[in-house]
């Protein structure tokens, strides 16, 4: 076949409820999976009872969004594979151009549409908005999301361009291409996987746009809350893991000494916060993790040619330009990109 798409499914019955049949009265010539993660619900049944053609996969345990992934996508063979999550609102003709797009350049390994929020469709959302970017010392932000600060859709970022990072909320990849690189690292479990996925595939020179003809509307916080000690921990962790696996040796050096200190930094500030010790906690839990790891992560590194000066990455660093320069929209920081 040549569209895959397939949902990740963990206690989600209620999200399948309600955002199913929207995706599949507008996902014509495409297949639909659910893959579950040993959920604990009734999602299985209440699958079975309302969506007979749709094709169950299920994992003997809950092995998070990456190994889930992995484990799921060997057993179904199409050019593309859809990765979207349960929670995303389809909208009409939402997948023609993100396809139209990867027929058009096979140097594009994998796109993104505009993600929208679900609770007020007026800004974009979290979970990728128009476009994933990095700064220099690997923290993430998105064309339309800088931090917490969601910006108003007003069409400012209707252009499909290249960009460093799509999103996994709803992630078109060439299946091939997914391949060439060994999918996603299951040591991720879940959060950034994406992001070190699209970075392995730039590293074989492949390019990751954005296509905002495209729309869809993204709930977020399903499965764990942005205030989440455990979303902290695996954010930080696996941000640490991505950065040792495809920095070049001389940006390594450089870069991981400098990222403890602001982790410092970022856990004290923590303290100040409500629940605050729990993350602080989680920050140091997850530089503790990536210690202990470090024999792995050189086996790991080893099989990746790393490369430089990718497009998408921003020769700043988003802490200063945010925090101190005040600039929280991402029209602020594209002359350093």
């Amino acid at each position: 076949m040549k569209i895959a798409i397939v949902i990740l499914n963990w206690n989600g019955k209620e999200l399948l409820e309600r955002f199913l049949p929207r995706l599949i009265k507008f996902s014509d010539e495409s297949k639909v999976f659910v893959v579950d993660n040993n959920s604990t619900d009734s999602s299985i049944e209440f699958l079975k009872t309302h969506y007979s053609n749709i094709d169950i996969i299920i994992n003997k345990s809950n092995l998070g969004y990456a190994e889930g992934y992995n484990v799921a996508l060997q057993k179904i063979k199409a050019d593309y594979y859809v990765l979207i999550n349960s929670d995303i609102e389809v909208t009409k003709d939402w997948l023609k151009p993100l396809t139209d797009l990867m027929d058009s350049n096979k140097q594009i390994a994998a796109c993104q549409p505009k993600i929208l929020s679900y609770k007020d469709s007026k800004y974009f959302e979290y979970a990728g908005a128009s476009g994933g970017f990095i700064d220099i010392f690997g923290y993430p932000f998105c064309r339309g999301r800088i931090f917490n600060n969601l910006e108003i859709d007003s069409s400012q970022y209707d252009d499909s361009i290249e960009i460093f990072w799509a999103t996994g909320a709803c992630l078109l990849v060439r299946s091939a291409s997914f391949w060439e690189v060994g999918g996603f690292d299951n040591d991720f479990f879940a959060h950034q996987e994406e992001i070190d996925l699209c970075w392995r595939l730039k590293n074989k020179s492949y390019k990751i746009m954005v296509e905002p003809e495209s729309k869809v509307l993204h709930m977020g916080g399903a499965t764990l809350e942005k205030s989440s000690p455990k979303k902290t921990y695996l954010n930080f962790r696996n941000n640490l893991y991505m950065l040792f696996k495809n920095l070049k040796l001389n940006q390594l050096l450089f870069i991981i000494p400098i990222r403890l200190i602001l982790d410092g930094i970022a856990a004290l500030t923590f303290l100040f916060q409500r629940n605050g010790l729990l993350h602080f906690l989680s920050i140091i839990k997850a530089h503790l993790t990536f210690y202990l790891n470090i024999n792995k992560l050189i086996r790991k590194r080893s099989i990746i040619k790393q490369k430089s000066n990718h497009k998408g990455i921003m020769n700043n660093s988003i802490l200063f330009l945010n925090k101190i320069k005040k600039s929280n929209k991402f029209s602020d920081l594209e002359k350093y990109i």
